[in-house]
């Protein structure tokens, strides 16, 4: 990074001490930390490097006298994989504290390490003790715990002391820093093999506690980072090199089944989580660009997988054409389209509330009238609740789906298969998606979301627009619907409730709307959990709830947010509206 400074260098961590004015009652707010005994202490700095190095030293003495907690924590000199996430955090918190004084002070002066290393102290300690607390509940007592638990707990407790004592030193802002191009490039390759390598470990994770641990490691690190601006950086990188990013990204996609060893369970899971994904985008069109309410957008999966079905060989399929695949994903999209346009057409001049209550009801219409079309109630088309099974796997060019591929010595299943064209499926949402959300028509859908009213005194044909959002994103899971036909064998109408619904635009307003990463980010958070947490399968609403409260209260604007939507819900922000503004004027004098 270069030594270019920013023309307004951002605040310190650390408030300004009280300070009367002309009236003694009117005082500067005193920050918390600033009450902190040792605020400033020379020996915050020593303290964090042994806090680190203790932590580290701890996870290569045993942790469990049992084998059969969390791993094999008992074996001294052996790190298991939740030793091995402690590891990593203590590895980070160093080049921090390095970076806070020593030699990469340089890198400190645009990070704000004490933020940071307070964050990843926090974490470590949080992390330590659900990691002990559940070798005493699983192993019949605190007495169970060898001494390299306790050693990565002291270890973990004088970084976060050190981190609540530390004061910012950082005089620079991460914006306004000038890599070069061949630094950025490496940086998003680094980044994309962590998130092959940190994904291809969470599925290979059986063991539900070691999962959540893995989670708290993962947040710890990214709020440490994150608190320190390597994420505002590394924002700034991937606008830059966007290509690059998208490139990496489906690389690691693409490489994501060659991890798995031929796992069919963890593929499976995967592969859930494309569809998953695939239909949240498809939604990310209504809610996230246009703003419209939909919660019933289930339904529209739900078509495309029922004219994949009754087109499909199977022997409870009620039509006897058999088109090539080619084009039943293309009847199956339009189709859904086309109940777009029927429930658009008289509903979408209805906003807000009254629009939900609409799409809600048509979501109830669409799974009661699949039930009815049994022979009795209505036509012989979906054989009612039974629905239509023993759907036949995709034999598409030849290619089997249903059959297991050896390549590269790596044996790919059924599911790796469907993967793959999921896969491709979702290359093509992204792509309309992207193309759309950046022309014409997408800046008219977010002047309609922001303002309904004063984008049609400016012209804009807002029913129009709103019909084309609704019909598009039903067109984009109807696609992922006819696949999902042939990868479930069988479609029901009680695949396709209203809880279904909600965990789709749960996954958009999670992720971050008007995105695509934070849709991705969402889908596999929400598909992921439920799959690695059956253990507390009897409180997932429960915790789901919880989660979407603190996402409210915290991150309003959802895990990957784009910079309009953290300035509408962060308006009284003038230090981060002045920062954003600042980095578009050097980008447009640098084009200039």
């Amino acid at each position: 990074m270069s030594t270019s400074t920013p023309s307004n260098p951002p605040t310190q961590a650390t408030s300004v001490a009280p300070a009367h004015s002309d009236h003694d009652d009117e005082l500067v707010k005193v920050h918390w930390l600033d009450r902190v005994p040792g605020r400033g202490n020379p020996a915050a700095w020593p303290l964090g490097l042994a806090g680190a190095l203790v932590l580290i030293a701890g996870t290569f003495l045993s942790w469990s006298y049992t084998s059969d907690v969390l791993g094999d924590l008992s074996v001294n000199f052996w790190p298991g994989g939740v030793q091995i996430c402690m590891i990593v955090l203590g590895l980070v918190a160093l080049v921090l504290l390095l970076a806070h004084r020593g030699p990469l002070a340089g890198l400190g002066a645009w990070l704000d390490t004490a933020t940071s290393v307070r964050a990843l102290g926090l974490g470590a300690v949080a992390y330590m003790l659900g990691a002990l607390g559940t070798i005493a509940v699983k192993s019949g007592g605190i007495i169970n715990i060898n001494p390299g638990g306790w050693i990565s707990l002291v270890g973990a407790l004088m970084l976060a002391a050190s981190g609540l004592m530390l004061v910012s030193r950082q005089t620079k802002d991460p914006l306004f820093a000038k890599t070069s191009s061949w630094l950025e490039i490496c940086t998003i390759i680094v980044l994309m093999a962590l998130v092959l390598f940190g994904a291809a470990y969470a599925l290979d994770v059986g063991d539900g506690a070691s999962f959540v641990l893995f989670l708290l490691f993962v947040a710890s690190v990214a709020w440490g980072l994150s608190k320190a601006g390597v994420f505002t950086w590394i924002g700034l990188i991937s606008q830059k090199n966007r290509q690059v990013l998208m490139l990496g990204a489906f690389a690691v996609a693409f490489l994501f089944p060659f991890t798995q060893g031929g796992s069919d369970e963890n593929m499976s899971i995967a592969t859930q989580v494309l569809i998953f994904a695939a239909t949240a985008l498809g939604l990310n069109i209504v809610v996230g660009l246009a703003g419209l309410l939909d919660l019933g957008y289930i339904a529209f999966l739900g078509a495309g997988a029922y004219v994949g079905a009754t087109l499909s060989a199977s022997a409870f399929a009620t039509i006897d054409w058999k088109p090539p695949f080619l084009i039943v994903v293309l009847l199956g999209a339009c189709f859904s389209a086309l109940l777009g346009l029927i429930i658009g057409s008289p509903t979408l001049r209805v906003s807000g509330d009254y629009l939900a209550i609409v799409t809600l009801a048509f979501g109830e219409i669409f799974r009661l009238t699949m039930g009815n079309l049994d022979g009795n109630n209505g036509p012989v088309l979906t054989n009612g609740p039974n629905g239509i099974p023993a759907i036949p796997d995709l034999n598409f060019f030849g290619f089997d789906f249903g059959q297991p591929h050896v390549i590269a010595g790596i044996t790919l299943g059924r599911f790796a298969n469907y993967y793959f064209l999921l896969l491709v499926i979702a290359a093509i949402i992204i792509l309309v998606f992207t193309r759309l959300n950046n022309s014409r028509i997408g800046r008219g859908w977010v002047a309609i979301r922001e303002d309904e009213k004063a984008a049609e005194a400016m012209g804009v044909n807002v029913f129009g627009l709103k019909l084309f959002a609704f019909a598009g994103g039903a067109f984009l899971a109807g696609m992922a619907g006819t696949v999902k036909a042939h990868h479930d064998v069988s479609v029901t109408p009680d695949q396709y409730i209203f809880l279904e619904s909600a965990f789709l635009l749960a996954a958009v307003v999670l992720g971050g709307m008007g995105t695509v990463a934070g849709v991705l980010v969402g889908a596999t958070i929400l598909k992921l959990l439920p799959e690695k947490l059956r253990f507390v399968a009897d409180y997932r609403l429960l915790i789901f709830g919880l989660v979407l409260v603190l996402m409210m209260r915290f991150r309003p604007e959802g895990l990957v947010a784009s910079q309009r939507r953290k300035l509408e819900f962060h308006e009284d922000d003038e230090e981060l509206a002045q920062r954003i503004e600042e980095v578009h004027l050097e980008e447009a004098e640098a084009k200039a």
